[in-house]
C-alpha cells in the first residue's frame, strides 16, 4: 500500500490549508487514518484520526475546533481542513493508516503501519 500525501505550501496566518492523502494498492474503507506533523527539532506528534466509518474522529488539543479530518472511500483519500492557521502550525505533515482504533493508539506513530512521504506546511505571521 502507498499514500500519498499533498496539498502543502505557503499560506498566511489566518489563511486555511487542506491537505489530501491518496491511497493506492489498498483502502482507507477498514483502516483508521491519521495525520501527524513534525517540526525542525522537534518529535512526530499526532494532528487527528478518523475511523475508516467516518463516524469517530479524534483531535490532538491543539487543533481541535481549527482542523477537521474527513474520508471519502470512493476515492480512497482523507482529508485534512486546517483552518486559522498560526505560524506553529509551521511542520511536515504526514498521513499514515492503521488497523488499531482507540483514543490512545490513535495517537502513537508507532502503533502506525504504513506512512506518506509527508508536505510541508509554512504559516507565515
Amino acid at each position: 500500500v502507498q499514500l500519498q500525501a499533498s496539498g502543502g505550501g505557503l499560506v498566511q496566518a489566518g489563511g486555511s490549508r487542506r491537505l489530501s492523502c491518496k491511497v493506492s494498492g489498498g483502502t482507507i474503507s477498514s483502516y483508521v487514518m491519521g495525520w501527524f506533523r513534525q517540526a525542525p527539532g522537534k518529535e512526530r506528534e499526532f494532528v487527528a484520526a478518523i475511523h475508516w466509518s467516518g463516524e469517530s474522529t479524534y483531535y490532538a488539543n491543539s487543533v481541535k475546533g481549527r482542523f477537521g479530518i474527513s474520508g471519502d472511500n470512493a476515492k480512497n483519500t482523507v482529508y485534512l481542513q486546517m483552518n486559522n492557521l498560526k505560524p506553529e502550525d509551521t511542520a511536515v505533515y504526514y498521513c499514515a493508516q492503521s488497523s488499531k482504533w482507540s483514543y490512545y493508539s490513535s495517537r502513537i506513530p508507532r502503533e502506525y503501519d504504513d506512512w506518506g512521504q509527508g508536505t510541508l506546511v509554512t504559516v507565515s505571521s
